[in-house]
């Protein structure tokens, strides 16, 4: 398999993780206004392209180079209790972004991901440190830098929120309702990227307590979306955050264009993450999970400038934002230096 092993291109790696990871969901944005395309609909082939893409890197990547075993010899030595951390991986995700597609449906990028990224993100950071810890092992780098940046991320956390509650009552268009549906999505994603390290076998990354390889793990780890999703997501289908039910009819009457930017869509998460777990070795996981979970930032970029959705709001407001994304790049500048 090919794995990153220098710091450099590891830091590189969680960066177009980082861009990946905050640009998926202008997928879904696109097919909500272009086609009127709910959410609901719209997962499905979110889906597809996250287990398509799991698959192709595995067979692929996770094959090539000279680099530990391959992924095909991965599955032949079978272990279950590291495929259950992965696979719960899956599962703790899927729960956790079908709330966040929904709170993007209902409140959009610019407010969905600041609170549910944001709160998933510091939480992640705290959960793979801890995972590092109590593998016994030391944390390799510096934690004071790593600390100061979480506090400085969460400082531009709450300006994003200070930001937002200065729009004009009547411009508000996020109900309680999207703001709940973000932080339920928050607290379920902070989870998933320390289980699918908890599968992994700890010579290529720290805190793994598994025998499973890199791109076996999230290959698992997608298996883990594909089998949830028709329960979660018929769930949400039944029980819609916004406008009319949908259904499996509709699903299908949708065009090629509609289908194939969804799976695009998983196509640009999915390989966000496999770029991510490439070089996580090399950053080590807490770091790792860090920078690829900038992923509010690059989101912010996408809402407030493409889509416009702070177009409205009083120039105050842009103060505010600007503050914001230097605080942003302050604490990944501390995280990436405290490795």
């Amino acid at each position: 398999m090919i794995l990153i092993n220098n710091y450099i291109l590891a830091i590189l790696c969680c960066v177009v993780c980082c861009v990946c990871w905050g640009s998926w969901a202008n997928t879904q944005k696109m097919v909500a206004t272009d086609n009127k395309w709910s959410f609901e609909l719209f997962y499905w082939d979110l889906t597809i392209g996250l287990f398509l893409t799991a698959s192709l890197a595995a067979l692929t990547l996770g094959s090539m180079g000279n680099e530990g075993r391959t992924f095909l010899q991965d599955l032949e030595v079978f272990d279950w209790k590291s495929i259950k951390y992965a696979f719960l991986g899956g599962v703790v995700w899927n729960f956790g972004n079908i709330f966040l597609t929904a709170a993007i449906s209902v409140a959009g990028m610019s407010v969905g991901f600041p609170i549910g990224g944001g709160l998933a993100w510091i939480g992640g950071i705290i959960f793979n440190y801890l995972l590092i810890v109590f593998a016994g092992q030391m944390y390799p780098g510096n934690q004071v830098l790593l600390w100061l940046g979480v506090i400085v991320i969460i400082i531009a956390i709450f300006i994003c929120g200070k930001a937002y509650a200065k729009l004009p009552t009547n411009k508000t268009n996020t109900p309680k309702m999207g703001i709940l549906l973000a932080i339920i999505a928050g607290i379920a994603i902070m989870f998933f990227y320390g289980l699918v390290v908890k599968s992994l076998d700890p010579f290529y990354v720290a805190g793994g307590s598994g025998t499973l390889t890199p791109y076996t793990g999230i290959f698992c780890f997608a298996v883990g979306i594909l089998v949830t999703t028709p329960i979660f997501n018929s769930i949400a289908m039944r029980n819609p955050v916004k406008g009319e039910k949908v259904t499996m009819k509709e699903y299908f009457a949708g065009s090629v264009r509609t289908h194939f930017i969804g799976i695009l869509g998983g196509f640009i998460w999915m390989g966000g993450m496999v770029v991510s777990f490439m070089g996580a070795g090399a950053a080590n996981p807490a770091i790792s999970y860090a920078l690829s979970n900038a992923a509010p930032v690059v989101a912010m970029v996408w809402g407030v400038f493409v889509w416009k959705e702070f177009k409205e709001a009083p120039s105050e407001i842009n103060k505010l934002i600007a503050a914001m994304f230097l605080l942003f790049i302050a604490g990944l500048i501390l995280i990436t230096l405290s490795n």
